[in-house]
């Protein structure tokens, strides 16, 4: 199992807009691939409400995780890092 760790960008954290966006690019990807907040549960990231209910504010580290995905996450870790709510 390959993980990416990264702090999220988002003003506003992992909610609405970009967790929205976050969950359409891992969607887009077709691996099947979970986020943690710090040493929590994953969760699946393709799910909207899921990423949500971590609660990831801004600053907050989350682990992305998937079977043998190493570009994958490595793109995923980018977009979390950035501003997702910026215009």
């Amino acid at each position: 199992m390959s993980t990416r760790t990264v702090i999220v960008g988002s003003e506003v954290g992992l909610h609405a807009r970009p967790a929205a966006r976050l969950t359409k690019a891992v969607q887009a990807t077709g691996v099947a691939v979970r986020i943690s907040l710090g040493g929590g549960e994953p969760v699946d990231a393709a799910s909207v409400l899921a990423v949500m209910t971590l609660g990831a504010g801004h600053g907050a580290e989350v682990t992305l995780h998937a079977e043998g995905a190493d570009a994958v996450l490595d793109q995923l870790a980018t977009l979390i890092a950035t501003d997702l709510d910026a215009a």
